[in-house]
């Protein structure tokens, strides 16, 4: 994961929306995507409540995000580090925890989880969630838990259960999740090709 860059408000705006137009061959217009895109409404409302939860204004910065949940469906905490042109497709449903660290040009389908595991006591602050490096995609109704790591470029199929560290590049399917060999053609049917069922996002 590189290192934040700085960009302008409105620079970090028009990237989304071009995001948003490079992944979905649905979107018609940018005015389209500005209006009517609830993952990007909720990365925009994230990227506020952050500076909220890191100025240590962390009640409202939560009171945010649940708004945010409410209207988009979509949950992320706003102690979260999410990296640039995050993209979530169609949304409903994806949550982010707290400690969840996201690389540059992540992709997320809806109902993903990016959960915590840790036992009873643990200390405020230890990272529970997972780290998705760059380039990661992750496939519908996917769950990655636990302070795992995925190298960069990796994806996950949907449904898959993720629980342990997967190396970039990487292709996990199943539950639990296993990694398979990432060729051409198992990525493109874990992105709604025709082989097996179980690498479908």
């Amino acid at each position: 994961m590189n290192p934040p860059e700085s960009v302008s408000v409105f620079g970090r705006l028009r990237e989304d929306i071009a995001t948003a137009r490079t992944h979905d061959p649905a979107a018609r217009s940018n005015t389209e995507v500005f209006l009517a895109y609830s993952g990007l409404h909720a990365v925009w409302s994230y990227r506020i409540a952050n500076r909220l939860w890191r100025r240590g204004l962390h009640l409202l910065a939560r009171l945010m995000s649940q708004v945010t949940r409410f209207l988009t469906g979509i949950e992320i905490h706003p102690g979260a580090t999410i990296g640039r042109r995050l993209f979530i497709d169609h949304g409903m449903g994806v949550v982010i925890g707290e400690t969840a660290v996201l690389g540059n040009d992540v992709m997320l389908y809806h109902a993903v989880t990016l959960g915590g595991k840790s036992r009873h006591g643990h200390s405020r602050g230890v990272r529970r969630h997972p780290f998705l490096d760059d380039g990661v995609t992750v496939g519908a109704g996917a769950k990655v838990l636990g302070p795992i790591t995925i190298g960069a470029w990796s994806t996950i199929g949907s449904n898959a259960v993720v629980t342990k560290d997967a190396p970039p590049r990487s292709l996990l399917v199943g539950v639990p999740a296993t990694i398979r060999p990432q060729t051409p053609a198992t990525v493109e049917s874990a992105r709604g090709g025709t082989l097996e069922p179980e690498y479908y996002l």
